[in-house]
Parts: C-alpha cells; structure tokens; sequence
C-alpha cells in the first residue's frame, strides 16, 4: 500500500476504500493499491463494468469491510482498546446491548452504554482534530500562495500504514528523508555503507526505500525476497528480519511465503 495514497485520502475516500486520482484519471484500492483507469471496460465474473463499478467490486471481492479493515488496523491507529474494538464490531453487527451484556458478559447494559458514549466522545474529538489540522494545511497554502516563505523541510514524511509500534522513531522530516537517502544510496540506487545504521530513524527510511522493489498484492518466496535484498546488504537476513519487524513485509508461519503487508 502507498502510505501517501492512504494518508493523503479523504474521510469519504477512506469511507469507501478507494479514491479517484484525477490526474492520472484512475481510480485506486486504498487497501492495496490496484487501480482502474477510466473509460477502460473490465470483465469481472461474467460481467464487463466501467472503472468506477470495478473499484467497487474489487473492495467487496478481495478486501474486508472497510470498516473489518481499520478495526483490524489496532489501537495504534483506531485510538480503541482490545475491549472497546469488539464491542464496535458488535455495535456495527446491530446488537443491542442487552445482547452484547449475554455475549460478553459485561456487568449489566449500563457498562455497555457507557463504552458507547466513551466510542462516541472520541468520535467527537477525533473530527474536532481533523477540522485542526485541515485549517492548519488550508493555512500553509494560503501563505505559499502569498508567497511567503513557508519550509517544507520539516513537513513529515508518510510512514507505511502497516507499521508497528508507531512512536517518536516515525517523525522523519522531509529533510531528514533527502538527507539519509543521499548519504547512504548512490546515484544508481545502490547503498553506500555495509550495514543497517543503529539510528532508528535512518533505518526506517532506509527500510522504505528498499520497499520500492515489492509490488503489493504479490507473493515472493523467500528465495526471491532474498535475491532482492541481497542487491542491498550481504546480511540480507537481517534486513528480511526488520523489514517484518516494523511491519514492511509479512510471511506465512512456515517462511514460505511473503508479500507486502498493507494492515
């Protein structure tokens, strides 16, 4: 998945798991990144459907609800305990709460009510922060369209929604980007040094950069994501290790298989 296509999408794009791409003229899956180009007719289970009908399509066939889809994202992302995402998966099922006491067994329906209203309060803040920091990026391009000098060297780079244990290691500038890739990757895309650097920082950029060579919605096996990696580093096992520890790739319990992992 492309963290900027995720990141940069709309509450309504995110609602509906895709987006229309106006200057590529191209719908794309948030979920996984396949797009469909307008005005180009796409056979799909005996039928044929325009761009928009097979986007649609496509999120119903091969993805969960959206809603299934940033539930399973986790409390990193969601800001909702283990306890308060079952009990919005069972709100979303449409059972009441004398239901939901019988099937988890809470307290009485009282305690199901108030984890209601706690879902609800964050709801509100959460659009109160958005409406911040829409106001605060509509205000960034007021004064570049003034043509005041606005920095963007410490605006922040879009990190991977898949990533783990989101902390201070992902506030990477876009200064701080342009400067790792440019120490440690030659003019050809080749590494420059021997080793993951010990930074958390420079190896999560570095990470992301080596995750340009895998396509989403593909299966490698270990022998071809260890062809790619070794085009990087002679510990190609270390890299393959830390790019599943921060939740750049993912793999079946036997190794066999690996693929991209978008949540």
């Amino acid at each position: 998945m492309n963290g900027s296509l995720f990141w940069n999408a709309s509450i309504e794009d995110l609602k509906r798991g895709f987006l229309f791409n106006k200057q590529e003229d191209i719908y794309a899956c948030l979920f996984c990144g396949t797009t469909f180009e307008r005005g180009v007719i796409y056979p799909m289970d005996d039928l044929y459907l325009d761009a928009e009908k097979a986007i649609n399509t496509h999120i119903k066939t091969h993805h969960p609800s959206t809603f299934d889809f940033y539930l399973g994202m986790g409390r990193i992302y969601t800001g909702l305990s283990n306890g308060q995402s079952e009990l919005a998966k069972l709100f979303y099922e449409g059972y009441s709460d004398k239901e939901i006491v019988s099937m988890t067994g809470a307290n009485s329906a009282s305690t199901i009510r108030n984890q209601r209203f706690s879902i609800r309060e964050k709801y509100k803040q959460a659009k109160i922060l958005v409406a911040l920091t829409e106001l605060l990026e509509e205000r960034l391009e007021e004064l570049k369209r003034e043509r005041k000098t606005v920095s963007t060297s410490s605006a922040l780079v879009d990190f991977h929604p898949a990533a783990t244990m989101v902390d201070e290691r992902y506030a990477i500038t876009q200064e701080e980007k342009e400067e790792v890739l440019s120490r440690y990757f030659s003019a050809d895309n080749k590494l420059l040094i021997k080793g993951i650097p010990a930074k958390e920082k420079k190896k999560i950029i570095i990470l992301q950069k080596i995750m340009e060579d895998f396509k989403a919605n593909t299966d490698y096996t270990e022998k071809e994501v260890n062809a790619v990696l070794k085009g990087y580093y002679d510990d190609f096992v270390s890299v393959r290790r830390h790019l599943i520890e921060y939740g750049f790739l993912d793999r079946n319990n036997d190794g066999t298989r690996y693929w991209v992992k978008l949540v």
